[in-house]
């Protein structure tokens, strides 16, 4: 009896565990018309030139028809992602974000391709380096004083393959200025502290045995 017994309960519970899959499948397989192709994977390159706009040195708050997660979609996100990679860790993932991003912003000031070459996708690192080579042919210097970061929050989650896509909107207080040749600003102004809203695209292949994840899409909000 006591082997009969067991042998129903674990039927019982095989029958319980393929219908939670099933409804898993059902509810966060669902796409919402905003996924991104196996091309935008890190380490890929993509057709696209229109996801992955560089506002860093106007600001221009260039905005996107990409439409925002709400909290219920974020939460289904965590799941989703977590079931990919199960050692995904939330609050983990934003303090790492919060620092690429100060990293980002600096390399970016700085012309320092090495770091942005490690930090961002493809296309991204083209569009900086396209916007580094013209501020080195007009004789310009930028200088970024990231004062802080106010707020760094996850806004969209999404999977497309073992692809895993964290879109995060940062709130940072910034000082901006370019100058010219001869050390004129011809942008920004040095002595005003400015709120600046940048939403942030990072990806990774949940399959890789590399934790950090890459940029590969960016816009400003003002």
């Amino acid at each position: 009896m006591g082997g009969s017994f067991g042998f129903f309960e674990i039927i019982l519970f095989a029958c319980i565990a393929a219908f939670l899959v099933y409804r898993l499948g059902s509810v966060l397989g669902k796409r919402t018309g905003h996924e991104r192709s196996p091309g935008d994977i890190p380490g890929r390159s993509s057709n696209s030139d229109n996801d992955n706009v560089v506002a860093l040195p106007e600001r221009s708050g260039q905005q996107s028809d990409h439409e925002e997660a709400g909290p219920t979609s974020v939460a289904a996100g965590v799941v989703q992602l977590q079931v990919a990679d199960p050692s995904f860790d939330e609050e983990q993932y934003v303090e790492g974000a919060k620092t690429a991003f100060e990293l980002i912003i600096k390399a970016f000031a700085a012309g320092d391709g090495k770091t942005l070459r490690a930090l961002l996708s493809d296309e991204v690192y083209e569009n900086f380096a396209k916007e580094i080579r013209a501020r080195e042919i007009a004789n310009h210097t930028h200088e970024t004083d990231l004062i802080s970061i106010s707020a760094a929050d996850i806004i969209e989650i999404y999977m497309e393959g073992s692809g895993a896509f964290i879109t995060t909107r940062f709130i940072s207080e910034q000082v901006n200025e370019t100058r010219g040749s001869s050390g004129d600003i011809v942008e920004g102004e040095s002595e005003v502290v400015a709120e600046v809203t940048d939403i942030w695209t990072f990806a990774r292949d949940t399959r890789s045995s590399d934790p950090n994840w890459t940029l590969v899409a960016t816009r400003s909000s003002s």
